[in-house]
């Protein structure tokens, strides 16, 4: 506002100017054109806006889309139902429901407003309900209002033609496969480099494919595998990972196989722990931490991602108790359990007297609720069909027995039940075709000082699952270890008292076909504390590992007989490739030898060796990296299982060009050895030539040592004679007193 001035003072500045004012006409001044020097008009006021304050935003609303749409008659009943839905999760405002109509149809858009009291209830209502099926045709999505505002304020409000990508051809992910030479690859880690290789048992040897050196020595922060973690099918998009963490923000990498290249990036602040679905459609992370909001009490945070594609498709937050497991007073390792098979079409995590159970359709609660489980402890999926395997412990002192129950998903029928009483502990050991299930059941004994161990076999493809129990010769003997054959009928048993306990062979299937499980064999007084099946079955490796040496059988079940017995000296590691025809055993613990890897074939014979000994600086102390080797899996065959018993038929007519290459590969190698020998066998002549002619050479210089003896030949000189020379070294005197 320009200041005011009286009339008086007006006329009082004209007669000091010496401006006649009666002269003046007042209504010929004209200011200049936009001008108004502060000056007020009479209707200013119509123009003038309110000052209100503008609201600092709608963080507090939430946008509900894909809502049923219904007509106006059944308007009450949805917003009934949404009304229910949202107020369990916060207070909503007076009038906060808003649910707009057609005017012309006079039925719902299909979405909805809903304004709570805070920003943390909006928060919370779109993490609790973003995929929400309320049927099977409308799954929520929720999204705060904010966001999207955020987005059209970025939305250009000129229309430009989309940039037009050329289309270029990804890479074939799985062109390892049809290697000529039908070889496997591994990866190593050891030192500074990850290493991926190819094994080559016909050269003895491997041959690297790529080398990455990995500088950043965040060992306890970044670790690789191959693209199964837990099943045994591949990626289709990636062929191994690399999990990285950074201190600024946090996040997994994805990388691929054969150039290290970076794939796609899951943002997660400060993860510390991965873990894929079966099929690797999806990726899991966990982090653990202190929230930067004092007033969020999530300390346990769960993503899962889509991996093809990065999306986000579902957030688990809370506390450690919220996620423990079984009555265990921390986070186990992995929370989820998946389903097995390349579809990873459900997964389930234990809680507190309930098992959850969620479908990646929608990544809700199957039927929107839990399957109520009194007191479980542990669950298992069986590795080839929708069932899980549930086990419940004793209660209330013994009164309650435990319980074993298969359930089928996803209609939460019980298959099968077994009680078992005086029950100490349970594990359970699906074979990997999901045919046959062994609980190994820790029992007390009457006096309840002691416990003795058995197992009860559940045949699931037969009718009515029935249920046999199997105990040992010596009820006593600790059971140290029990592995099925992965494609068939059998198991075996690790039984006894170290260093030497026994081991037993039994099969489900007996010689009279009845039915019951038959004990095959048992071996006596074996060094051995770890059983590793070959994945085609038929041989098994009895090994003893860590404190028992490296001490390695080969033995083949077929036939009951031992094929070889060798040792790798500290051996912590041992894994089969793929195909079932080469073994890898490995030191991978801190030793300050021995560190490396040996490949066997299937009966016992050592191919070649490399060692891996490194050794980091690190604050100033040395550390020796730990080795980490992983065969690369192959992917679930396309074939049917007519077409691969016919190739198994024709195996001679398909065997014929192999053994054609094989032949002309050992007489190469025949060929490289003649050489190789013949090369040797040059560098020996010409050795003992430059040999001779230094002998020649310094023949004056010998004979002068010898005081003019001629001939080098030993047998020429005179016979030594040996003379005795005496030869005063002091003397001393001494004084003695007479007595």
């Amino acid at each position: 506002m320009a200041e005011v001035i009286s009339m008086a003072d007006i006329e009082a500045s004209a007669m000091r100017l010496g401006v006649d004012f009666s002269q003046v006409d007042l209504d010929s001044i004209r200011l200049p054109p936009g001008e108004d020097f502060g000056i007020m008009s009479d209707d200013d006021y119509l123009y003038e806006e309110d000052k209100c304050e503008p609201e600092a935003g709608f963080e507090n609303i939430i946008v509900v889309d894909n809502l049923p749409v219904v007509p106006l008659e059944k308007f009450e009943r949805l917003e009934g139902v949404i009304r229910k839905i949202y107020s369990q999760i916060g207070l909503i405002k007076e009038n906060g429901l808003w649910m707009p109509l057609n005017t012309g149809t006079q039925k719902t858009l299909g979405y909805c407003f809903i304004e709570y009291h805070t920003r943390q209830e909006a928060e919370l209502a779109k993490e609790k309900t973003n995929g929400y099926k309320l049927d099977k045709g409308h799954i929520f999505a929720v999204n705060l209002l904010d966001d999207f505002e955020r987005l059209i304020m970025k939305v250009s409000d000129e229309w430009a033609a989309p940039e037009t990508v050329p289309y270029s051809s990804g890479e074939n992910l799985q062109h390892w496969l049809v290697d000529e030479k039908a070889r496997d690859q591994y990866f190593i880690r050891a030192g500074s480099d990850i290493e991926i290789l190819w094994n080559d048992p016909r050269q003895l040897r491997a041959e690297l494919v790529y080398q990455y050196p990995y500088v950043s020595y965040q060992t306890d922060q970044i670790w690789i595998s191959f693209s199964v973690l837990h099943g045994e099918f591949c990626a289709v998009v990636p062929t191994w990972h690399i999990l990285g963490h950074s201190s600024q923000e946090g996040h997994c990498c994805l990388g691929r196989c054969h150039n290290l290249k970076f794939l796609m990036h899951y943002a997660h602040p400060q993860v510390s722990l991965i873990d894929f679905s079966p099929g690797e459609k999806y990726l899991v992370t966990y982090s653990n931490h202190e929230p930067s909001n004092p007033r969020d009490m999530h300390r346990v945070v769960l993503n899962i991602f889509d991996v093809r594609t990065g999306k986000l498709m579902r957030i688990f937050k809370g506390s450690w108790e919220d996620f423990a497991t079984g009555g265990i007073p921390e986070v186990s390792w992995p929370i989820f359990r998946w389903c097995a098979g390349k579809n990873d079409k459900y997964f389930a995590r234990i809680g507190k007297n309930v098992i959850s159970v969620y479908e990646t359709e929608s990544f809700t609660l199957i039927e929107k609720k839990s399957l109520k489980v009194e007191n479980v402890m542990d669950c298992s999926w069986s590795p080839a069909d929708s069932i899980l395997a549930l086990f419940v412990p004793e209660l209330g002192g013994g009164n309650q027995p435990a319980k074993m129950s298969l359930v089928q998903i996803p209609s939460k029928e019980e298959l099968r039940q077994k009680n078992l009483f005086n029950v100490n502990d349970c594990q359970m050991y699906w074979q990997c075709k999901g045919d046959y299930l062994a609980v190994k059941v820790d029992r007390y004994t009457k006096t309840k000082k002691s416990t003795y161990t058995g197992f009860e076999l559940f045949r699931i493809r037969e009718r009515d699952i029935p249920i046999e129990s199997l105990e040992l010769d010596n009820r006593n003997d600790q059971v140290i270890a029990f592995a099925w054959e992965p494609k068939g009928h059998r198991f075996a048993v690790i039984h006894g008292d170290n260093p030497r306990p026994d081991i037993s062979f039994y099969s489900m299937q007996s010689n009279s076909n009845t039915g019951r499980i038959s004990r095959l064999m048992t071996l006596k007084g074996k060094q051995a504390n770890a059983l590793y099946w070959s994945p085609a079955g038929h041989f098994i490796i009895l090994a003893g590992l860590k404190g028992l040496n490296g001490q390695l059988e080969f033995y083949n079940v077929d036939a009951l007989e031992t094929m070889a017995m060798a040792e790798h000296f500290m051996a912590t590691y041992i894994e089969w490739d793929p195909t079932g025809r080469y073994v890898a055993t490995s030191v991978t613990s801190v030793h300050e030898m021995e560190n490396g890897f040996h490949i066997w074939s299937f009966n016992g014979k050592l191919l070649y060796r490399i060692p891996r000994d490194h050794f980091l600086q690190f604050w100033g102390l040395a550390f020796l990296l730990i080795l980490q080797f992983s065969w690369r899996p192959r992917p679930l065959s396309f074939l049917s299982a007519e077409k691969e018993e016919e190739i198994a038929m024709d195996l001679k007519k398909y065997s014929k060009k192999y053994e054609t290459e094989d032949e002309g590969l050992s007489m190469l190698l025949s060929e490289q050895d003649r050489e190789k020998r013949k090369m040797l066998q040059e560098e020996w002549d010409r050795r003992v030539t430059e040999w001779k002619q230094l002998h020649e050479e310094e023949k004056a210089y010998r004979q002068m040592l010898r005081d003019g003896e001629v001939s080098d030949a030993e047998e020429e000189y005179d016979e030594a004679k040996e003379v005795k020379v005496e030869e005063v070294l002091d003397v001393e005197e001494v004084l003695t007193t007479q007595e």
